[in-house]
């Protein structure tokens, strides 16, 4: 006659599976950290596309990054502050999205341009960094192009 310690060794290593697996699945989602955005030129233009129907909430995003550099206690992010603006373009894109582009000018070197990671940095608050993840996403349509370089030209001069 055989003895059921297998079946029950067997069972209790797959109950111990499930609870692990459904522990995983109740856990908040944590976003992943952003990766750092740099650039190398001396001015830049980076164009993002968003949704018709969301350009207050894109703006409310502009908002807050502008109040996170604010915040920020790095030289360098009164820097980036200094040298930041956003232009929108007056008419829609074909597809009915507004385009905004970012004027960097100049650029601050080895600085961190994304705007998750900027605005996380002010903003330490899981709620808080969560709203503005959710917020920020559904603007977006997405990210256009991104132009850098040195300046060959200035007519001011």
């Amino acid at each position: 006659m055989r003895r059921p310690s297998g079946l029950v060794l067997t069972c209790a290593m797959l109950m111990l599976c499930l609870g692990a697996q459904t522990a995983r699945a109740q856990a908040p989602a944590q976003p992943a950290a952003p990766q750092k955005v740099l650039f190398t030129g001396e001015t830049v233009l980076w164009a993002f596309t968003v949704n018709p129907d969301k350009a207050a909430d894109y703006e409310k995003v502009l908002e807050k990054l502008k109040a996170a550099l604010q915040k920020i206690e790095r030289p360098e992010a009164k820097q980036q502050l200094a040298s930041w603006k956003v232009m929108k373009n007056a008419t829609p894109q074909p597809d009915g999205s507004l385009l905004y582009i970012h004027v960097i000018n100049p650029v601050v070197k080895d600085a961190d341009y994304s705007i998750l990671n900027l605005v996380y940095e002010a903003f330490t608050e899981y709620a808080d960094r969560q709203a503005f993840f959710e917020m920020y996403k559904a603007s977006l349509k997405g990210a256009l192009f991104t132009v850098q370089g040195a300046v060959v030209a200035d007519f001011s001069k």
